[in-house]
């Protein structure tokens, strides 16, 4: 799946919202869109962030600090009690209970968490430039912008571009005031309405509140813009030459509203290339190519080119034999086994010598009877 093509896309005035000026679409919205390699970057990517944690530990007898602060040995055996280690003392409850054990009230964990666990993942650069490509053909279909949640009925045109007096915007103010003008404040407060406490221990952790994405603003200098826009609630800001997967599609869901500077948006073809021009900024790097560039198989299966080729259909269905038991047929047991027929002839001329060697008996009976 592609986005649509379209060859150009208005610049509107970050004032009125009005659009005098036109430039060309860059090659990289025409990309292919692959949920499944942007989901599997995504997660590569997110956990190269995760800060390492494990259960405190020193160089002493015990290693590991918590759940280990006892002075508790086993009873051992004859005591009709667990051989589990146990709180040396007494004078308190605390003495004679179970200690260490992972089972135990105040007892280690079972196998500790270690800091040198598998934190990062290694993701392949090509494949990183492959998620972020697809995340910015997403952001150009309406469709997918919306589906992600976002507010953007009021907005002229997607992808949206301002021009490059947005980027020397220095008050908050006036980013509100630009963002009106384009009609994609409507999603900024649509993040504004949904934030709430967080469930669960986070909110012990400096991150009390969550609110829903808004749109990104993706400029080519700051020249106040990161100022003017950081304080908006949800309101994210990216160099475009550091265009972050994590950003483009948050949670590897695609279709992030996107606002683009003139300066950024014409941009793209220099770091992406096209699909006959290399990369400027990525060396030896070009767009990737969709396998099929029709995906209408109905269409492609009953063209002309396609039909003449083809072979043209029978007309006898296919018949289905009914398996036969050679137990109870005779002649599948032949084909199975020829000597079979002169089995079958021995047994009925057996059976014919017999019946009539039980006639001449029975008749001998009656002779000497009637006599």
């Amino acid at each position: 799946m592609s986005a649509a093509a379209r060859p150009q896309v208005s610049v509107h005035n970050c004032k009125d919202g009005s659009s005098k000026e036109q430039i060309a679409m860059p090659a990289v919205f025409l990309a292919s869109i692959r949920p499944d390699i942007v989901r599997e970057v995504h997660t590569g990517i997110a956990k190269n962030k995760r800060q390492a944690y494990g259960v405190k530990v020193h160089n002493g007898p015990t290693g590991i600090v918590a759940g280990h602060q006892h002075s508790a040995h086993s009873w051992g055996t004859g005591r009709a009690v667990s051989r589990i280690p146990r709180v040396s003392g007494g004078g308190t409850h605390r003495a004679g209970q179970g200690a260490f054990g992972n089972m135990c009230r105040s007892g280690r964990m079972f196998a500790p968490t270690k800091t040198w666990r598998r934190w990062h993942r290694r993701v392949n650069t090509n494949q990183r430039r492959y998620a972020t490509t697809s995340a910015l053909a997403a952001s150009a279909l309406p469709a997918l912008v919306m589906a992600r949640g976002h507010r953007v009925g009021g907005v002229p045109e997607i992808p949206l571009v301002v021009d490059r007096r947005v980027e020397s915007i220095k008050k908050t103010k006036d980013a509100v005031s630009a963002l009106m003008a384009v009609g994609a404040y409507t999603d900024v407060a649509k993040s504004i309405s949904t934030k709430k406490i967080r469930a669960g221990k986070g909110k012990m952790r400096n991150r009390r509140h969550v609110m829903r994405r808004g749109p990104l603003v993706v400029y080519k200098k700051d020249d106040g813009i990161v100022q003017a826009f950081r304080n908006l609630p949800g309101v994210d800001t990216c160099n475009v030459d550091r265009l972050n997967l994590l950003q483009l599609a948050p949670g590897a869901h695609l279709g992030r509203f996107i606002i683009w500077t003139q300066p950024a948006f014409e941009k793209l073809d220099e770091i992406y290339g096209t699909q006959r021009k290399l990369s400027k900024n990525k060396k030896g790097y070009r767009l990737p190519r969709a396998s099929m560039t029709n995906t209408d198989l109905v269409r492609i299966i009953n063209s002309d080119e396609v039909q003449s080729k083809l072979r043209p259909a029978k007309e006898q269905s296919r018949t289905y034999r009914h398996k036969k038991n050679p137990l109870k047929n005779l002649g599948t047991m032949v084909k199975l086994n020829p000597y079979a027929m002169t089995m079958r002839r021995q047994e009925l001329l057996h059976q014919e010598q017999t019946q009539k060697k039980r006639e001449e008996l029975i008749a001998k009976k009656r002779a000497v009877m009637q006599e």
